[in-house]
């Protein structure tokens, strides 16, 4: 008989990261998912579609409880409420309780973070602490924290290690580092009880192979590879701004490390089975870039640990849709840097990660979702 899933709450689960992450938390047999989310950014439709296509993974003949293992419950809440939270831990008590957290749930939108940053340290922040303390509440220590590269800010070298210097050059990307610091703080204050993993990581992209879950993003998309996919099917027909062509890269333009959202969300889980390894933590501080840590906190990038250029991904992307783009080229974007890759090696040595899928695979699974889906989830409940 199959050893009993875990049960794990995942934050945001309906939007792109948080859905794809559920998924391949279903597939690994190891864990069943709750979730909260407020859907300011993703839409109820994903959770529906990421437990059929669990389900659809079954083995002929699987029983009726299997298939219900792989039903997401949601709650329509938000984390920077804590009695909404606390609700969730409290329903569980009694049903063999909550065993760790997948925390995805945040704003994200580096540019929009500097014109409203009451509202991104609110809820990238508040709601940590918010959620921290009623894990501790109900005494579930396992964490993982999805972070980001952008704590390294500008970096001295690329790629970039874990011991890089940490300085956020945005509000989006200072409010992951102090919820990165909290998260530490709050290990090193119980070393005997917390175990908490952050994952730091620049452009995920692509979609599952389904074409039944992707990424959807309410209005303009902020990244590359969903705008290019939506322009394909007739969004935005202005084309394309490229910031800047004068960059110390090979083709001028910026580069950065994308990677295959299946590759993201499967690092997701082999951080949640590295938790309980003590092994992992002996070098914590150096590897987390904050110097010294007494506690049981670790972080890792995932990455493909090689970038792509702007053009490269214009390139790519019009082989995988047939799509003529039109382009622009203007003034260089404040902020932007030439090159943005993440160094994965501790990853790969200490969690067993790898991205594997590479750019071809990474575009054609995004427009597989984009050309099924031309307006994503909207009126297809």
């Amino acid at each position: 008989m199959a050893s009993p899933r875990k049960t794990v709450l995942i934050t945001g689960a309906a939007g792109y990261i948080g859905s794809h992450i559920a998924l391949c938390c279903l597939l690994s047999g190891k864990y069943s998912v709750v979730t909260i989310d407020n859907f300011h950014n993703s839409f109820p439709t994903a959770l529906e579609r990421v437990t059929k296509i669990a389900q659809d993974a079954l083995p002929a003949g699987a029983s009726d409880e299997d298939k219900k293992a792989l039903e997401i419950k949601c709650y329509r809440g938000d984390i920077s409420i804590k009695s909404e939270i606390d609700q969730i831990f409290k329903d569980y008590e009694g049903k063999g309780g909550i065993w760790g957290v997948i925390h995805v749930a945040a704003l994200k939108a580096v540019g929009e973070s500097g014109e409203i940053p009451i509202k991104y340290y609110e809820n990238n922040i508040t709601a940590t602490i918010n959620l921290l303390d009623v894990m501790d509440k109900y005494k579930v220590y396992n964490l993982v924290y999805s972070s980001s590269a952008t704590v390294y800010g500008a970096p001295p070298q690329c790629p970039i290690p874990e011991s890089s210097p940490l300085q956020p050059e945005s509000c989006y990307g200072r409010t992951k580092f102090m919820s990165e610091l909290i998260i530490k703080d709050v290990c090193d204050s119980a070393p005997d009880k917390w175990r908490a993993i952050s994952l730091r990581y620049f452009n995920p992209a692509g979609a599952h192979p389904s074409g039944q879950i992707g990424e959807d993003p309410r209005g303009r998309p902020g990244n590359l590879l969903p705008l290019l996919a939506q322009m394909a099917v007739g969004k935005f027909p202005e084309g394309l701004k490229i910031f800047g062509n004068d960059y110390d890269t090979p083709d001028g333009t910026c580069v950065r490390d994308y990677i295959h959202i299946m590759d993201l969300a499967e690092g997701h889980v082999l951080a949640l089975a590295a938790l309980p390894r003590d092994e992992i933590y002996a070098a914590q501080g150096q590897a987390a870039g904050f110097g010294s840590s007494g506690g049981k906190y670790k972080a890792y990038n995932l990455g493909k640990g090689k970038g792509m250029s702007v053009l490269n991904m214009v390139d790519a992307m019009q082989k995988a849709s047939g799509f003529k783009y039109k382009t622009e080229i203007v003034g260089r974007r404040t902020g932007d840097v030439p090159e943005l890759t993440a160094d994965p090696a501790l990853a790969e040595k200490e969690l067993e990660f790898k991205a594997k899928r590479d750019l071809e695979a990474m575009c054609r699974d995004q427009w597989n979702w984009q050309s099924n889906n031309p307006k994503g989830y909207e009126n297809q409940a």
